[in-house]
Order: C-alpha cells, then sequence, then structure tokens
C-alpha cells in the first residue's frame, strides 16, 4: 500500500531508543566514533607535518572516502548474502589490528606521508566493509516506521562525538602525539565487538540458495539501474559529496594558515562541525514531515555554500567555526535524507547493496572532490578553492529543477510470500533452464491505454527483479489477447524472482487482473527451453497465478 504522508509521522525523534539492542550499539558505536574522530584529527594534523605539499594534505581526506567508493557494493552484496552481525564483527576486527599497527608505526618515527595514507586507507576499507552491514541492520533492530528517526540517531549520535571528539582528539595530538590518538582509536573498537558478539538478532532463513557474489552484485545494480527514484538519489549525493566534501578536506589547511591556528584550533572548528550536525539529526525528522524532499536538500546545498563561502573570507576561529556551525547542520539534514530515501525505498533483500551503492555515489564525490579541490588549493590558494566549491554546491542544488527527489511515500516493502512453487510434471533441478514464461491476458479496447500503462510498471518491476528479455505481445488474429513474455536463465531464479515480490509490487498485478476481461484468471505457461539439431523444443508446465 502507499501512503502520501511521511512514515514518520508520529513517531518521535527518540523512539528508537525504546529498543535494548539499538541503545546498546548506539552507545558502543558513539565511543567507536569518538575513537574515529581523535584517528581522524591526528591523522589530518600529522600529515601537516610531513607532508611536503597541500595536495598530500587534502589527500588523507581522500584516502578516507575511497574504500568507500571502491569496495562499497562488494560489500553490500556481502551484507545481503552474509550474516551482517558476523561481517560487522569481521570488520571491526580488522580496523581493530590495523589501528594498533598505525600506533607502533607512528611510535617508532617510521612514518612517511604515503604510509600514512595507506593506513588511513587500510581502516576506512574496513568501515566500507562494515557500513551497508551496519546500515541494513537498522531494519532489524527497529521497526520499519522508526527506521528514519533511527537513522537520524545514528547521525546524531555520530556528530555528537564530532561536537567534542576533535577538539579532544586536538588537545591529545598536541600533548602526547599522533600516537596516542591512533592508540584511543584502537582501544575504542573493543566495546563495540562485545555488543556485536553478543547480538542475536532474529533473522528469516532464506530457503533458496546464496547468490554467487558476482550475481548478487549484477542484482543489486540492475535494481538501482531499474529504479528511477533511487538513481536520481545517487546523482544529487554524488554533486553533495563532491562540493561540501572540501569544506572538510581543506579544513586543516584553513586553521593552520587561514587563521593561523594549531591542532587544537583544527579540533575545535570540526567541533562547531559536529554540533551544527547534531542539531541538523534532531531536526532533520521534524522536516521531513514540514518539508518536500526537494526543499529539504535545495536549502542543505544552498547553506553547506555559505558555509564554504566564510570559511574562504574569514580571518578568525570564531568566525569560521560560526559557518561550520551551520554546515554541520546541512550535512547531516542531506545525507540523512539520502539514507532514508533509498532505505525506505528499497526491500530488506537487497538493501545492502542498494545502499552500498548510494555510498558508493555519495563517498566517490567526497574522494573526488577533495583530490580536485586539494590540486585547485594547492595551485591557487584554500581560500579560492572554497569559493570555487562554494559555487559548485548552488550549481548542485539547481540540479533538482532538471531531477528533483521524489515525494515521501510510505511503501509496504515486506515480501508478499504468495508464490509456491506449481506441480510440474517434469523433474526439474534448480539449474535446469532457461525457463520462459508467458502470461495471457484479455483486454478489452476500452481498456487498453491503462494496461499499456500499467504493463509499463510490471515490465520495469520484471526487469528489476530479474527478468530478462521481457516483452508484451498482441495476438494479430484476435487482438483482445495480449502475452507478457520473459525468460529466467534457471528454475532457481524463476523461484528467487517471485521471491522477490513485495506488497507493494503486488499492487500492480491487482490492477492488470482487474483489467484482465476473461471468464477465467490470466493464463500462465511455464516452459523450458531445450535445443535439439531441429530447433529448439519448448517443454511446457502449467501452475498457479503470477503475481
Amino acid at each position: 500500500m502507499i501512503d502520501e504522508k511521511p512514515e514518520s509521522e508520529g513517531v518521535s525523534a527518540l523512539a528508537p531508543f525504546r529498543h535494548g539492542i539499538f541503545r546498546a550499539v548506539w552507545a558502543a558505536s558513539l565511543v567507536s566514533n569518538f575513537g574515529g574522530l581523535i584517528q581522524g584529527v591526528g591523522a589530518a594534523w600529522m600529515m601537516t607535518t610531513i607532508a611536503t605539499s597541500p595536495y598530500q594534505v587534502a589527500l588523507v581526506q581522500a584516502s578516507t572516502t575511497l574504500p568507500i567508493m571502491l569496495f562499497a557494493l562488494v560489500a553490500g552484496a556481502i551484507a545481503d548474502s552474509f550474516d551482517r552481525r558476523k561481517v560487522m564483527l569481521v570488520a571491526q576486527t580488522f580496523m581493530l589490528f590495523v589501528s594498533v599497527l598505525l600506533t607502533v608505526f607512528t611510535y617508532y618515527n617510521l612514518l612517511t606521508p604515503w604510509t600514512l595514507l595507506a593506513f588511513t586507507f587500510l581502516i576506512d576499507s574496513g568501515t566500507a566493509l562494515n557500513s551497508p552491514s551496519w546500515q541494513a541492520s537498522v531494519g532489524d533492530m527497529v521497526p520499519r516506521n522508526k527506521v528514519p528517526a533511527a537513522v537520524a540517531l545514528n547521525s546524531m549520535g555520530f556528530n555528537l562525538t564530532r561536537s567534542v571528539g576533535p577538539a579532544i582528539g586536538g588537545i591529545i595530538v598536541a600533548a602526547a602525539g599522533a600516537a596516542a590518538g591512533f592508540a584511543a582509536n584502537a582501544v575504542s573498537y573493543i566495546g563495540l565487538i562485545v555488543v556485536m558478539a553478543r547480538w542475536k538478532p532474529d533473522v528469516p532463513v532464506s530457503t533458496l540458495p546464496r547468490e554467487s557474489l558476482g550475481a548478487a552484485m549484477g542484482a543489486g545494480l540492475r535494481y538501482v539501474a531499474m529504479s528511477p527514484n533511487i538513481g536520481k538519489v545517487l546523482v544529487r549525493g554524488a554533486a553533495f559529496g563532491f562540493s561540501a566534501g572540501a569544506v572538510l578536506a581543506l579544513l586543516p589547511l584553513v586553521a593552520r594558515d587561514v587563521v593561523k591556528g594549531d591542532a587544537l584550533t583544527y579540533g575545535i572548528m570540526l567541533g562547531a562541525f559536529g554540533i551544527g550536525a547534531v542539531g541538523g539529526a534532531l531536526i532533520s525528522v521534524r522536516l521531513r514531515q514540514l518539508l518536500s524532499s526537494e526543499t529539504m536538500v535545495r536549502c542543505a546545498f544552498a547553506g553547506f555554500a555559505v558555509c564554504a563561502f566564510n570559511a574562504a573570507i574569514s580571518q578568525h576561529a570564531w568566525q569560521t567555526s560560526l559557518g561550520l556551525l551551520v554546515g554541520g547542520a546541512c550535512w547531516v539534514i542531506a545525507l540523512s535524507h539520502f539514507n532514508v530515501t533509498v532505505q525506505m525505498a528499497t526491500p530488506r533483500w537487497v538493501v545492502g547493496r542498494v545502499l552500498s551503492v548510494y555510498q558508493t555515489a555519495t563517498f566517490g564525490g567526497i574522494a573526488l572532490g577533495s583530490w580536485i579541490w586539494g590540486v585547485v588549493a594547492d595551485a591557487h590558494g584554500a581560500e579560492t578553492a572554497l569559493i570555487a566549491a562554494a559555487i559548485a554546491m548552488l550549481a548542485g542544488g539547481a540540479i533538482g529543477v532538471v531531477l528533483p527527489l521524489p515525494q515521501q511515500q510510505v511503501l509496504n516493502l515486506d515480501p508478499l510470500n504468495r508464490f509456491k512453487e506449481p506441480h510440474l510434471a517434469l523433474d526439474l533441478k534448480p539449474r535446469s533452464g532457461p525457463i520462459a514464461i508467458m502470461i495471457e491476458y484479455v483486454i478489452r479496447h476500452e481498456d487498453e491505454a491503462e494496461f499499456l500503462a500499467t504493463m509499463a510498471e510490471r515490465g520495469r518491476i520484471r526487469r528489476r527483479d530479474g527478468a530478462r528479455n521481457w516483452t508484451l505481445a498482441r495476438d494479430l488474429e484476435n487482438p483482445t489477447i495480449w502475452i507478457e513474455h520473459y525468460h529466467t536463465p534457471t528454475w532457481l531464479e524463476y523461484v528467487r524472482h517471485n521471491s522477490r515480490i513485495t506488497h507493494a509490487d503486488a499492487m500492480v498485478g491487482e490492477r492488470l487482473r482487474a483489467l484482465h476481461s476473461g471468464d477465467e484468471p490470466p493464463r500462465v505457461r511455464r516452459v523450458i527451453e531445450r535445443p535439439t539439431t531441429a530447433g529448439t523444443t519448448l517443454v511446457m508446465a502449467k501452475g498457479p497465478i503470477e503475481h
């Protein structure tokens, strides 16, 4: 079913805290995020002391986001194919190990700019593996109507630590050196590992064999390609990441060269960004109820443009920090809204992969922007780069004229679970195929326009969920007869295709059956193609109506 009201209406911003596992994971993540921010301050500031150019300083931000762009899709396929809790445990343990190595290298003065970038890349490769499973697991921790609030709380938790973490990180780095900051990050993983090890989620067990990694990735990409509204989110997310990433990438240079500060100054300014982000997270649920998606995102682009321009012209840390308050709020409002839009438009069977594609687009934009704005800063100064980025942000907001975000809707994306394998006269194996399916409708002349419009949506859903060579044909001798035809490579893929149908998808099938004017329900034929020396033989099997 579809409801034009935002699904979060009537749900308070703190409602997810009523669920014990969400509270525990949120609190453990708070500590882990705190350590990660201290590590980020240490890495960024240490690079300013060992780097030979602004280009290398900006690459710290790029090395943080590049792994998500490179590995997110693989991580998303893993999140949808394996136990997400175990995936998160592996990722957290890996990051703990790399963080310990980084601490040792730093303590013994073995770091160079490129080894620092390598360690940063490895740590965030662990983040890339962890993130799709973590975000997809939100729906396993809280009911669907609380997912928007839970996403906002996760953003608030991260930015709550950002509001004080960088400043404390700056103090630690200034007083005890970068090695102490890296050690603090290593310790911060322990709590989350313990919580993950103790969590026993109640996740439905699939009766179908696990897809291969390549097939799972292909299914995720296909779903995104056949979902126009998700495509709009990807474009807007990439544009926002590309332009807004300039502020965080160049902020160390702003702290050192523009306002003439030190590591503590940098930490305080990051803290201001975090405080603004906490405010943005607290009001984002309410804004979703008051404003359209497009209005929210355009305001976020404009607000961040103001933040970047202010950072370019300001000569005082307090003035730059005020602008960063606005920037932090806009950062969370935009990115959490993108995330919620993707989650609420995606069924559970593919949500990890779709979120990973979204992350690839957004963080790929951040990585590309960090590199380009670093090059501009190297040639013309950080101030010029930030002004150019502000102009790019305004242009990114204007993209909404051509690609506006979809209005918020409530879709029942729970699996329909109505399909049952038909009784077959042939002894088919799961790998038997290819399978061809033909569904015959009788349509009155006056219903043809509505039938064709509904079939266009049906074809998109079929292809999105794995059907191949979908076509619609009309009988030349009896024009009231229309035949829907598609293929799946094997019988297993045919069963998997039908298991992906959601309640929202079934509404299309119900409209088609309502338009069908035959005395009997639409006739379904399932055939297996068999090559022979003379051509191709079609062996038929009959069964229940498809949904």
